[in-house]
């Protein structure tokens, strides 16, 4: 069976490394047989306010609802996003938060403190460029982003394994450096992980 992998750009700008990173991924998913579907977050239209927080009959967008379609649809998801102020633009941060509801993300249940996990079954990778040194990022920030989105986020609602990819000291990478990235984001595609 092939493998559907649902790829999303989290950088505002499609003029970015974080875009050359996909599109590397993609051909490499796609030389291995996988169908890929691409969503650009900065196209879509929707409020990135969650304004009435998880209460049910929360208005979605016909984006969103698209977006959810495509959620379902794939086996596994790759999000690529720079890391600003230490997490993600406040565009990605406000797509998810509008996304996984409950009822397409989550559900909870009686008498159980945690919810049933509705997105099980799929895996994720999260490639995170950052001008921040990656020992840097590791040694001193703990990489506390990537604990937050494992635990609290993306494993919340099931996905499993959730995989991270780092890529920095980006202002100070040479084109050589960039270059030997792509090369390791395409490997990555091929293998399907």
């Amino acid at each position: 069976m092939k493998k559907n992998i649902l790829l999303i750009l989290g950088h505002p700008s499609e003029n970015s490394f974080c875009n050359a990173l996909l599109n590397a991924y993609q051909r490499g998913a796609e030389s291995a047989g996988a169908n890929c579907k691409v969503l650009y977050i900065s196209r879509l239209k929707f409020d990135v306010n969650l304004a009435e927080g998880y209460k049910t009959g929360e208005y979605m967008e016909d984006d969103l609802l698209a977006a959810q379609e495509m959620f379902t649809w794939a086996n596994h998801v790759v999000f690529v996003y720079p890391n600003w102020w230490g997490f993600m633009p406040a565009i990605t941060k406000g797509f998810i938060d509008r996304l996984f509801l409950p009822g397409f993300a989550f559900k909870h249940q009686s008498g159980k403190i945690f919810p049933e996990k509705l997105l099980k079954g799929k895996s994720m990778r999260l490639m995170v460029t950052m001008d921040t040194p990656k020992w840097w990022f590791y040694l001193i920030y703990r990489a506390s982003q990537y604990q937050i989105l494992k635990d609290i986020v993306f494993g919340y609602v099931g996905f499993d394994p959730i995989r991270f990819s780092t890529f920095g000291f980006i202002r100070k990478s040479t084109d050589q450096k960039r270059e030997k990235w792509l090369k390791q984001v395409n490997q990555l595609g091929k293998e399907l992980k």
